[in-house]
């Protein structure tokens, strides 16, 4: 059993120095300056692109005669002066835009520390000094719960009813001595206990069984006194957090400039460290209640297997003194004729 427990705190004080250790943010992409650089070929077809001023103007496909009505020019172009009913097609840039950073997307996010930081390790930060309490509190209270289950676990496959039934039926038919046999060596807590019983009754059969009852129930009920605990010092902690959480945020309001900050700071810690205390005593709760039930439960078996075997051995040896009594009586008619 201490073996179990070293390993799950071992496996948890790794655990922890896994989620500690945070690797730094990737340096963000390097973007190139807006624009073309100067010299380069605008690419075709592109809306920033010029037309070149000293390219010849284009005369239009059909051109007005020179004493009719000149055809309106379309939008954007230039009429040359030189030329009259000439018209220059020329595109108008637009203003140069804004030289903006690209929007980042879920995987840069994810990887340049937006998502990437470990969230488990800022909030015990911000918790404040009672969450190393709290944390104590939360390994030692995981700890007792795996032993625990482990522990029932095996009680549970080391029960044998079968073998209960045969040593109750050896009793009935008056083999105390096979009821002795088929009850010794084994792992069941009810067997152990008749055992006991049976090798010690000639002494005292109802105190061998109530001392070896007690024993069965202590190791059922061990570390039960400590997850009671942990279910009400969890949310005293939590508490504690809450009023120095509290105390922090009110120190700081005389100070206007660090005053948000430092008082969101605080109800940050309060609040963090009143889940974190709640959240232990809710997880211990549940565990500790089944385990009481069981114990209970046991008790109750060894209870009723301390009165069947107490019946049965009664009735044995009335019946005994019964016979004895009929042969003396026989014994005595028979000197008396």
């Amino acid at each position: 059993m201490k073996t179990l427990l070293s390993a799950c705190l071992c496996s948890l004080a790794l655990a922890l120095t896994s989620l500690a250790q945070n690797p730094p943010p990737p340096a963000p992409p390097q973007t190139s300056p807006a624009g073309p650089a100067p010299g380069a070929p605008a690419p075709a077809g592109s809306p920033g692109a010029l037309a070149n001023p000293a390219a010849p103007a284009q005369l239009p496909a059909s051109s007005a005669p020179p004493g009719g009505p000149a055809a309106p020019a379309p939008p954007g172009a230039v009429t040359s002066p030189a030329a009259p009913g000439a018209t220059i097609s020329a595109t108008l840039s637009p203003a140069p835009a804004t030289a903006q950073s690209p929007s980042p997307t879920a995987e840069e996010k994810t990887s340049g520390g937006v998502l990437g930081s470990n969230w488990l390790i800022d909030k015990f930060r911000k918790g404040g000094p009672i969450m190393w309490p709290i944390l104590i509190v939360s390994i030692v209270g995981l700890t007792v719960v795996i032993e625990r289950i482990f522990w029932w676990g095996g009680r549970w496959f080391r029960r044998d009813p079968k073998r209960i039934e045969k040593v109750f039926t050896a009793i009935e038919n008056g083999d105390i001595a096979e009821a002795s046999r088929l009850s010794r060596g084994s792992r069941d807590p009810v067997l152990r206990m008749m055992w006991n019983g049976l090798n010690h009754q000639h002494a005292s059969l109802q105190g061998a069984l109530q001392v070896a009852a007690g024993i069965e129930i202590k190791r059922a009920g061990r570390f039960l006194v400590v997850m009671d605990t942990l279910v009400t010092l969890a949310p005293l902690l939590g508490l504690l957090g809450t009023i120095t959480g509290l105390i922090r945020s009110f120190s700081f309001l005389g100070n206007e400039e660090l005053a948000v900050q430092a008082v969101t700071g605080g109800i940050a810690e309060a609040l963090i460290a009143t889940a974190c205390g709640l959240g232990i005593a809710i997880f211990a709760l549940v565990p500790f209640n089944f385990f009481t039930s069981r114990v209970s439960n046991l008790e109750f078996e060894l209870q009723t297997a301390a009165t069947n075997l107490e019946v049965m051995l009664g009735a044995q040896g009335a019946a005994r003194e019964m016979e004895i009594a009929g042969t003396h009586q026989a014994t005595g008619k028979g000197s008396s004729i």
